[in-house]
């Protein structure tokens, strides 16, 4: 006779089941976007080298991942390279809860991409519905501004597909598979990105960056003249 106890562990085993499976059918067919994210992380190291900036925004669990990609081109992914510009507006929540208040949720992004995005800068959008207003309302001010935005959604169509200039869309019917799958491409995107920095394509050392600005690879290699000569001069005082 089976007890309560045993019932239990038959469902919390079937739950956990479905999930992986659920996860797994999904992973297959997400192989197909590996090229785009491929070309996503050569592009952004070549724009973030040469001065531009990321930008990032979600909502709720789509919020941390965002938070996670910048994390890891501000800091490192996995060897120590130089540090690159990408926000996360949503981390802001001073300027975030203001605008809130001031001017309601759908600007708490677009408020931010005005102020911070420039021409040539990427504006990343994360949402597994794709219909999240504030986000919508972001990349339209970000199209204005001269920005390219790329957004990572659940399944297509769905709105910010369509206003974005590039989506990567999650073909799952389960919200938490589409942010597993997020994560995925977050990672792979670093991968790709590290990837581009070190075969040098990440801006052009010693040339002009984003509105005539020195990149970030220029800016490096400049500082490590100037410190050469002067370590020079000093050994033969």
């Amino acid at each position: 006779m089976k007890t309560d106890s045993d019932t239990k562990t038959a469902v919390d085993t079937a739950v956990g089941t479905t999930h992986c499976d659920d996860l797994a059918k999904a992973l297959d067919a997400f192989r197909d976007h590996g090229p785009l994210i491929e070309r996503w992380g050569r592009e952004l190291a070549r724009r973030l080298g040469a001065g531009a900036r990321l930008l990032v925004a979600g909502n709720g669990g789509s919020a941390a991942q965002a938070q996670h990609l910048t994390a890891e081109l501000v800091g490192r992914y996995r060897d120590d390279r130089p540090p690159f510009s990408a926000v996360a507006l949503h981390a802001d929540t001073s300027s975030t809860t203001a605008i809130a208040n001031d001017y309601g949720v759908r600007e708490v992004f677009a408020r931010q991409t005005a102020a911070h995005g420039r021409r040539g800068d990427v504006l990343m959008l994360l949402s597994t519905s794709g219909a999240s207003a504030n986000l919508l309302a972001a990349a339209d001010c970000a199209h204005r501004l001269g920005m390219t935005v790329w957004a990572l959604t659940g399944r297509a169509p769905n709105p910010l597909q369509l206003g974005a200039d590039e989506a990567l869309c999650v073909d799952a019917p389960v919200a938490a598979t589409v942010q597993e799958l997020h994560l995925v491409a977050v990672h792979m995107l670093c991968e790709a990105f590290d990837q581009a920095v070190e075969r040098g394509e990440a801006g052009r050392a010693g040339g002009d960056g984003v509105d005539g600005r020195p990149g970030v690879v220029g800016r490096l290699v400049g500082r490590a003249r100037t410190v050469a000569p002067a370590a020079h001069r000093k050994g033969q005082a």
